[in-house]
């Protein structure tokens, strides 16, 4: 009866911080996108990484938690394992984090100042399970950066994995709308379909291609927000005022291709963010693809 009621309550705050997440930006789309609901390809890692984890210390106790401190089978390339109390004391990493194994964390903070650990135990202790958002060091690319962590309480041990929710660049939504705009040309409805195919290669965490009909702004794809297919994407107004994609088909009838930048919602995020789109016409249509800047 136990675990019914602890994995009721953790799809409970889960369905929770993705309507938290969602929340801010509910004015851009009537219907989460589909990233919220299945989740990005590093997220599906994280959670199977914790999967594996929590299984681990369910069969070992807190005596398990060393290997995550040396264990491949808790290190999956950039993500890893790592535990604590619910007192506080730190006790095992696959990863950076590794230099607090043996001390308190409850007064740690980020880089902005959240005591996010302090969060997490409290979060576990309520729930037994949950998602805490904080910002940390990335070695990646040597700067602060949001991370989100995912954990789960097994007693009093915590397990928890993190990631860096990843952003595309502006060469890839370059190389990815001239790949999409050689699929429309070749053959539409195929390229159309492809476009809103979740583990397709035109879906790539939160780099995505939409499609609109010039002549009246009909959405014929939206890879992040399948719902908006069939509505008219010249009513969209952004926060600045502006129609958005009204202005990027008036610049395409003119010039057949453009960029632009406006406020959107991170398929990744779930946060409106500055969102730098490029885009062509084909045929009598418009194909964009935009990337959201740090």
């Amino acid at each position: 009866m136990l675990s019914i009621v602890r994995q009721s309550l953790h799809s409970a705050l889960i369905a929770i911080s993705c309507a938290l997440a969602l929340g801010a930006s509910a004015a851009m789309a009537d219907t989460p996108p589909r990233e919220a609901l299945h989740g990005t390809s590093v997220e599906r890692r994280a959670m199977a990484l914790l999967d594996r984890a929590v299984a681990h210390i369910e069969a070992t106790g807190e005596a398990g938690t060393a290997a995550f401190n040396h264990g491949p089978a808790f290190i999956d390339r950039d993500l890893y394992a790592y535990a604590l109390k619910t007192d506080g004391s730190f006790l095992a990493s696959g990863g950076g984090s590794a230099a607090l194994v043996g001390q308190n964390v409850l007064n740690e903070v980020d880089l902005n100042g959240k005591p996010f650990f302090r969060e997490i135990i409290e979060q576990a202790k309520a729930f037994g399970a949950g998602r805490v958002e904080y910002r940390w060091f990335n070695p990646a690319d040597a700067r602060g950066e949001p991370k989100v962590a995912v954990f789960r309480a097994v007693g009093d041990v915590i397990v928890a994995a993190g990631y860096y929710p990843p952003r595309a660049t502006a060469m890839q939504a370059k190389v990815l709308l001239r790949d999409a705009v050689t699929a429309m040309a070749a053959n539409p409805a195929a390229a159309l379909e492809h476009f809103q195919r979740l583990n397709g290669p035109f879906i790539r965490d939160d780099l995505y291609v939409f499609v609109v009909r010039l002549a009246d702004g009909i959405f014929l794809a939206h890879g992040a927000t399948p719902s908006l297919v069939g509505t008219n994407s010249y009513e969209l107004i952004g926060p600045d005022g502006h129609h958005i994609v009204r202005r990027m088909a008036e610049i395409a009838r003119k010039a057949q291709d453009g960029e632009t930048e406006y406020a959107w919602r991170n398929p990744v995020s779930g946060k409106v963010e500055t969102k730098h789109t490029y885009f062509k016409t084909v045929g009598d249509t418009l194909v964009a693809v935009g990337y959201y800047r740090r």
